[in-house]
This record gives structure tokens, sequence and C-alpha cells, in this order.
């Protein structure tokens, strides 16, 4: 069965939003990947000290075949520094895994079937 990490940003961290609503569609998004038969997990992550170790215990965890950053990590111009830091924690503690990019909410599936 193929995996696919996905990477987001945590809702919480997000000033002015419906938390719920977002988490909920995030939700909806990971659900698709086991309609269709693959094993898929998120993790959530903020601008602060704590990326790092949450990054690399869920880049460690097991063996994943695509990553999937998120575009809210990738598009968000005050979030550069974390998303460079994304992207070489994955070369470095998942260098066998493809790296795969979504273009919001709803399309994760996607984006990690295009490296599948």
């Amino acid at each position: 069965m193929d995996s696919v990490l996905v990477i987001g940003y945590d809702p919480q961290g997000i000033p002015g939003i419906d938390v719920r609503a977002l988490r909920a569609a995030l939700e909806k998004d990971l659900a698709r990947f086991a309609e269709h038969g693959i094993d898929a997990m998120m993790t959530t992550v903020v601008l602060d000290g704590t990326a790092e170790s949450t990054l690399v215990a869920s880049l460690t965890s097991r063996h994943w075949d695509v990553v999937v950053v998120g575009a809210g990590i990738r598009k968000a111009e005050q979030l550069l520094p974390l998303f460079e830091q994304i992207v070489n924690l994955i070369h470095r503690h998942a260098p066998d895994a493809a790296i795969a990019f979504n273009t919001g909410v709803g399309d994760s599936l996607e984006a990690a079937r295009r490296r599948l």
C-alpha cells in the first residue's frame, strides 16, 4: 500500500479563520486517500520552536512514498523559512520520498498521485 504524509500549517495558528471548518476540510481531504487505497497521515506545524521536532517525528515514523507540502505553508511569504526547513527535513529524514505540493485544501490526493 502506498504511503503519503501531508504536512500543513496548524489551523489554530492562523488568526481570523474558522478553525473547526478548516480542520473538518483537512480531515475530509485526508479521508479521500483511504477511499483510493492509500495510507495517509497528516501532521501540522506552526512557526515556532516545535516545528522541527514535530516534522522529524512524523518523517521518521515510517517509510513514506510521497510527502505533500500544503499550499498554506508554500504560499505565505512570511512562512518561507518554515517552507525551506520542511523541504530540507524531508530531504534529510525521508530521502526516498517524492515531494509533492497541493494548491489548497481539497487536492492533496491529486498532488500525491502525480508522484506515485
